[in-house]
């Protein structure tokens, strides 16, 4: 039985929260927080037995901060997973299974200079991109303390041609 694309029983409504996992909490949080200026909304640790069964670790225990995105209603969930045996990952974009957070700045230039001087790593300098929807902006990929990678994008336009929030 198929139903219309349309149908909200078959549709995603929203965007709740992008997870992502690190290596240390208190290392991530000072990250978020003081560098890039998000704001810690929430703060907790989860051990119960649906939360393990749900992740898939028996035993394993949650540290976890919620960050609020600017502008929206959606959240960067970030995580440290305790008493489980992990091992990283390479975060580099080109690997299937990896992904990246794109972050609007309103002025990439001062961004970029406040937190290349803190010594954050970037991938390269910020660029000028030449093609729709960004053409004219600045754009560049900085590297969280566990590799993982966040785009700061200074342009008019969302990914959809839409004038961004």
């Amino acid at each position: 039985m198929s139903r219309p694309l349309g149908d909200p029983a078959w549709s995603v409504s929203g965007v709740g929260h992008f997870g992502i996992q690190v290596a240390d909490i208190e290392r991530s949080i000072a990250f978020y927080e003081q560098l890039l200026g998000l704001e810690l909304v929430a703060r907790w640790t989860r051990d119960q037995e649906y939360i393990q069964d749900l992740v898939g670790y028996p035993g394993v225990e949650l540290h976890v901060a919620v960050f609020r995105l600017p502008k929206t209603d959606a959240c960067l969930e970030v995580l440290e997973y305790k008493n489980v045996e992990r091992s990283p990952v390479d975060p580099g974009t080109a690997n299937p299974g990896t992904a990246h957070l794109c972050l609007y700045v309103d002025d990439l230039e001062a961004v970029y200079g406040r937190l290349n001087d803190a010594g954050v790593e970037f991938v390269s300098e910020p660029k000028t991109p030449t093609i729709p929807p960004n053409k004219g902006g600045r754009v560049v990929y900085m590297l969280d303390p566990d590799g993982i990678r966040i785009e700061l994008l200074q342009t008019r336009l969302t990914l959809a041609g839409e004038p961004r929030p």
